[in-house]
């Protein structure tokens, strides 16, 4: 296997968070030198510095500007510039925790059927209520993904904001309707990618992130607009709802 690395964030108004999560990458790749690196920022229509910001990062950072607003935009506009044999899908308000890459490396190259790999979130500015809840969280949903993949042969789970896809699978997936504006966006990546291979979650894989939208919006709320959305998309292929809030 190719052990080469895109790395795609799609940014909309990141500029506080943003810093932190090009260092982590930085200082993972130190860490792995014989891995080819590179890191694609989407300025997603951003009114503050996140664009100079990313800028001033230099090399291995660069910038690709996507005007239409949106995750699905955002990422459609990172895979088509990104290079390299894998794409990693992350967020602006993750941080790489140490070994996030051997692992990927490692996953994918003892593997050659997977074709996308995805692992939980693990918040880093909520309290130990709201982390042990979410863990209970991805403990459910990783059995409901288990089910689907080994009984029913319809799909997994993939995390959006914390998974890695082979640029092959991805530029045959096709890019996602306008239907996809936020919710079961990555339910719908999962859905197609599962057509070229197999799509694993592993707990070997979390990512560090902020939990302001659990914290603004509710966390029962928020579980249950997920939950809505992963089974509507995988079974009828629609999410169930359209709008959402950004959340700064």
């Amino acid at each position: 296997m190719e052990k080469s690395i895109s790395f795609i964030i799609p940014a909309y108004n990141e500029q506080d968070r943003l810093p932190n999560c090009l260092r982590s990458i930085l200082s993972e790749a130190k860490n792995n030198p014989d891995v080819s690196m590179e890191i694609i920022v989407i300025n997603n229509a951003s009114s503050d510095a996140t664009k100079a910001i990313a800028l001033n990062f230099g090399s291995p950072v660069t910038v690709v500007d996507e005007n239409q607003k949106g995750i699905v935009f955002a990422r459609a506009a990172g895979g088509k510039a990104a290079k390299n044999y894998l794409l990693a899908h992350i967020d602006a308000d993750c941080r790489l925790p140490i070994g996030w890459i051997k692992t990927v490396i490692e996953k994918f190259s003892n593997n050659p059927n997977l074709v996308a790999l995805s692992g939980p979130h693990r918040y880093y500015d909520l309290g130990w209520w709201p982390k042990l809840v979410s863990r209970a969280y991805y403990w459910v949903a990783y059995l409901i993904g288990w089910c689907n993949d080994k009984i029913f042969h319809i799909g997994s789970l993939l995390q959006g904001g914390n998974f890695v896809v082979k640029k092959s699978a991805w530029d045959k997936m096709g890019v996602l309707g306008k239907d996809f504006s936020f919710y079961g966006e990555d339910t719908e990546v999962c859905r197609r990618l599962y057509a070229f291979g197999q799509v694993k979650f592993t707990f070997d894989l979390p990512i560090l992130t902020s939990g302001r939208r659990l914290a603004q919006e509710g966390m029962i709320s928020t579980a249950l607009k997920y939950i809505a959305n992963y089974f509507s998309v995988l079974w009828f292929k629609k999410p169930t709802k359209h709008g959402y809030k950004d959340i700064r």
